[in-house]
């Protein structure tokens, strides 16, 4: 780990003015929580340029300000079991399968010490492979903090390396669910666009960036709605944020995301980005059986389902009132 200072020198852009103090640095460091940068500021380790005044989370930024935010060395992750909501789906010897809950990170990191997914893993199951490293054993794929779902874990190193190959092999069958803004059209399609970093802001992605990697998603709408809809989404490839990025590219950024566009002023609004890991299919690396599990999504994704479908419902009432005869 990183002993020193990170210092960070970021200036608010014209489309972003407006945004919460909060919520513009999370967008520009992905890297910290939400939570690790309200800390920061409150602490005063986030400055505004020509000013030393106190700050709060929900100050409101402007076009052209600058902000030096000072990060102080990470804490040094121990791996040891911790109580970390997760369900066990699955297990044997050799694999499980679990559901991470939305907010957790899958392992220690800079700013993520405890509490993630890898620590709960260890109070759970009687054993994880080595292969991914001291800080990742049995991570054999990861979700992003925020999105929740299906993942499969290894327990022996064998295992380990045979899901890794049927990963590479594009020989393991993941859907999600994702709320968009907006309704595509046709209903239906592939986005075939590479990806890659983006050349300015270094914590994002961008779709069709300098040298990306091929990167392709397969989606369809499964629900609509006044302003957003449900779509089943499909990545055939595994890059980085590759979802969330395509759907932006696409014009329908994923609802909550502060990254790619998905928190807007008109339609649905979420705390974090309602994408969740559905379906996940693939062969047992040992007994070649077939295995196939779903997840029902997590409370906050469904009551704005619940939400968005009671809208829907109110405004066909109206209509049908409103179009009687008089």
């Amino acid at each position: 780990m990183n002993g020193e200072e990170r210092v960070y020198r970021v200036r608010v852009e014209p489309s972003e003015a407006g945004e919460r103090l909060d919520v513009f640095l999370l967008s520009r460091l992905p890297d910290l929580t939400r939570s690790r940068l309200q800390k920061l500021i409150r602490e005063g380790r986030v400055i505004p340029s020509g000013s030393t005044a106190p700050l709060k989370p929900s100050r409101r930024v402007k076009a052209g300000e600058e902000f030096l935010v000072r990060v102080p060395p990470p804490e040094e992750p121990r791996l040891e079991p911790e109580e970390v909501p997760l369900e066990i789906l699955y297990e044997d010897a050799h694999l499980a399968v679990i559901v991470k809950p939305p907010g957790v990170v899958v392992h220690p990191a800079a700013g993520h010490p405890r509490g993630t997914l890898v620590h709960g893993l260890l109070a759970r199951l009687s054993g994880l492979s080595g292969v991914g490293g001291k800080l990742r054993p049995g991570i054999v794929h990861r979700l992003d903090k925020d999105t929740s779902g299906l993942m499969v874990v290894a327990k022996s190193d064998a295992a380990h390396l045979h899901l890794v190959s049927l990963f590479q092999s594009r020989r393991v069958e993941k859907w999600y669910l994702a709320l968009v803004h907006g309704v595509p059209e046709p209903p239906s399609g592939r986005i075939k666009v590479p990806i890659g970093r983006h050349p300015v802001h270094r914590q994002r992605m961008l779709a069709g960036a300098p040298r990306g990697r091929e990167a392709e998603t397969f989606f369809r709408v499964r629900e609509v709605f006044r302003r957003a809809s449900l779509l089943e989404v499909r990545p055939l490839t595994g890059r980085t944020h590759q979802i969330r990025v395509h759907l932006s590219y696409l014009g329908h950024p994923v609802v909550g995301d502060p990254l790619y566009g998905g928190r807007r002023p008109t339609g649905p609004r979420a705390g974090r980005q309602m994408l969740h890991a559905w379906r996940l299919g693939f062969e047992h690396p040992l007994t070649g059986e077939k295995l196939f599990f779903e997840a029902p999504l997590p409370r906050d994704f469904e009551e704005l389902l619940e939400e968005l479908r009671g809208a829907e419902k109110g405004s066909s009432h109206r209509n049908n009132r409103g179009s009687g005869h008089r």
